[in-house]
């Protein structure tokens, strides 16, 4: 395992926690650490979160984690033993929303061949009778 992967996953466990434990503040919600990627020199770590619920409250979720990315920070580098804890950008993972979406139109077209499927046979029979 390369060490920026390991940093990766240790940095992803610490920021969740903190963001679970020590960040106090009620209009953040229930986020969700769903990736973190360090540049190859750690300088800075890309943190990509979800939300649970409408998108105001996303945005308000990124707008809080965009301020407190210095208690962050400094909270990651008492816990962690690094030399240089990486500067945090935080992004919105809207993988998942695309996931569902996805999923949804292939049911939707599921859902459809199987409706052409059960009306298939009786055009077919319709053109055996009149034959």
């Amino acid at each position: 395992m390369p060490k920026t992967d390991r940093i990766d996953a240790i940095l992803r466990r610490e920021i969740s926690r903190i963001l679970q434990f020590e960040l106090k503040n009620p209009k953040l919600g229930f986020v969700t650490v769903t990736d973190v990627q360090c540049t190859g020199d750690l300088s800075i770590a890309k943190v990509y979160v979800s939300f649970l619920g409408k998108q105001e409250r996303n945005d308000a979720g990124m707008k809080i984690l965009n301020q407190s990315r210095g208690f962050i920070r400094s909270t990651i580098a008492k816990n962690v033993k690094m030399r240089k804890v990486p500067e945090l950008q935080f992004f919105q993972d809207t993988s998942i929303e695309y996931g569902n979406r996805i999923e949804k139109k292939i049911r939707e077209i599921n859902e459809q061949d199987s409706a052409a499927a059960q009306n298939q046979p009786a055009a077919d029979a319709r053109q055996d009778a009149e034959a």
